[in-house]
């Protein structure tokens, strides 16, 4: 059976974005190759217009309408990063697009949204509902649809990313690539199959949005009935149609992570390489560090999808990496309600070199007996080593400690 989407397609978006995209860099990380044993290169989509490869695919199908079409503008459903990629591409061909968004959807991204041109419409509470909404809104107005990821088009936009890999790093192993819905993967693998079949192309969602994974397993498309991940961007809870089988036809293997894994991807591709990256765009990481798949010494490019993270969810992942690796630690304990008590509680605490970063000293509380104060205390510390060594401390001063 053939496919709706070829090499010649990709090549085709390729002349029309440029000038209109960034060719974003291939970036080799010294840190994360020693870490895994691969060779490690990051393709940084995270710094491609709108924050996202998205724009790729979305001006792709846009610029490929007739001029009727043009005309009646564009409608498209997304929680975040499709929104943005379909508002900057509509407004750089200068026609009108509407979008529809979740009403819990990030008020950052419906600003950004806004702020590209596009009018916002927020209706449902998740994804699937804002697209039954969508749908509705393109039957009533004749808008061309511009589906985020079951279009051959837009796949084909996503494609020109697996053409710059290949230009860019020769001898490249594999590629490993997030996947929601499969449109990113599937102009990926079509690119890289059709001019380097040798060259493995490695799926990776989240484990709690499986929906390609569980199709390929149960050999028939399936729908979730529920997702829930920090990886938003790829939170789909059934794939394309077209996409899964491209998927099933060219895709080497596909992989599963677990949130807890994403967010260390997260939080080391801030601290290690000073690169902001989302949930969807950390989970290539995330499989390669936990050992989900060996490569060593293979030469492979990790997409990194996207860096629009919510900052409220980013600084949740900094303060819980910085609790699991024994960095920020919070005690309690009790000391005698005199003059010199917290003072003497303190200087123990300085004597083992910890950094105090707040105090919260109750007396009141009715668990506490009388003439006694419960003190918390958040402290910086350097490892989980250094957070034993301060409650020994404590421990032999006299004080009884509890890590919260």
């Amino acid at each position: 059976m053939s496919l709706p989407i070829n090499l010649a397609m990709i090549r085709e978006a390729r002349e029309r974005l440029a000038g209109v995209i960034h060719r974003t860099p291939l970036d080799h990380s010294t840190t994360f190759s020693r870490l895994t044993g691969s060779e490690v290169y990051f393709k940084l989509e995270n710094l491609q217009k709108t924050g996202s490869f998205k724009i790729r695919g979305a001006y792709n199908k846009i610029m490929s309408l007739s001029s009727e079409e043009r005309q009646r503008g564009v409608i498209a459903a997304s929680a975040g990063n499709h929104a943005q990629g379909v508002a900057c591409a509509a407004a750089r061909a200068g026609i009108t697009s509407t979008v529809v968004m979740p009403e819990g959807a990030p008020i950052s991204k419906i600003m950004a949204t806004r702020g590209y041109g596009a009018r916002v419409i927020l209706a449902g509470g998740s994804y699937d509902e804002a697209f039954d909404h969508a749908c509705r809104v393109q039957r009533e107005t004749g808008a061309t649809f511009v589906h985020g990821f079951d279009d051959p088009l837009v796949a084909a936009g996503q494609g020109t990313i697996g053409l710059e890999l290949l230009e860019e790093l020769p001898g490249l192993d594999a590629v490993l690539v997030p996947v929601g819905g499969g449109g990113l993967i599937a102009g990926i693998a079509v690119a890289i199959k059709s001019l380097q079949p040798r060259v493995r192309v490695i799926g990776v969602q989240s484990r709690g949005a499986p929906a390609v994974y569980l199709s390929l397993k149960g050999d028939c498309r399936q729908q979730l009935t529920a997702a829930a991940t920090i990886a938003d961007g790829i939170s789909v809870r059934r794939p394309g149609e077209f996409t899964l089988e491209v998927i099933r036809r060219y895709v080497d293997d596909l992989l599963l992570v677990d949130d807890e894994e994403i967010a260390r991807a997260i939080l080391m591709l801030l601290e290690r390489s000073k690169i902001v990256v989302e949930g969807a765009g950390a989970v290539t990481l995330a499989a390669l560090l936990h050992g989900h798949l060996s490569l060593p010494g293979a030469k492979v490019a990790l997409v990194l999808s996207g860096g629009n993270i919510d900052v409220n969810i980013l600084s949740i992942i900094i303060e819980r990496g910085l609790v699991k690796s024994g960095r920020i630690v919070r005690l309690r304990t009790v000391v005698t309600d005199q003059p010199g008590s917290l003072q003497r509680l303190l200087a123990a605490v300085a004597a083992v070199r910890a950094n105090i970063i707040s105090i919260n000293h109750d007396r009141i509380k009715p668990q506490v007996p009388l003439k006694q104060a419960e003190v918390e205390l958040l402290l910086e510390t350097s490892d989980g080593d250094h957070v034993r060594r301060v409650v020994d401390a404590l421990s032999r001063e006299g004080y009884t400690v509890e890590v919260i």
